[in-house]
């Protein structure tokens, strides 16, 4: 996962930190956008993704099930 400082990161800075082309991270952005998840926003010359509370809910249960899963061994 990669972290969003204040909610928010660059585009392009999300690409590069998930070693994603263009291509794949737009797919990504925009069915993650589809269902609620993320808000992209042009600040100037840049363009940002923001994490939605419905983003920021999914994250933290998936941590959970991912806590859960290390504990037992699944």
């Amino acid at each position: 996962m990669v972290a969003m400082r204040k909610g928010k990161i660059k585009q392009t800075h999300l690409m590069y930190k998930a070693n994603l082309s263009y291509k794949l991270l737009k797919q990504y952005v925009d069915e993650l956008i589809s269902k609620g998840m993320l808000e992209q926003k042009r600040e100037g010359s840049n363009i940002f993704i923001f994490l939605k509370p419905k983003g920021q809910e999914f994250l933290i249960k998936y941590r959970k099930m991912k806590e859960f899963q290390e504990t037992f061994g699944i």
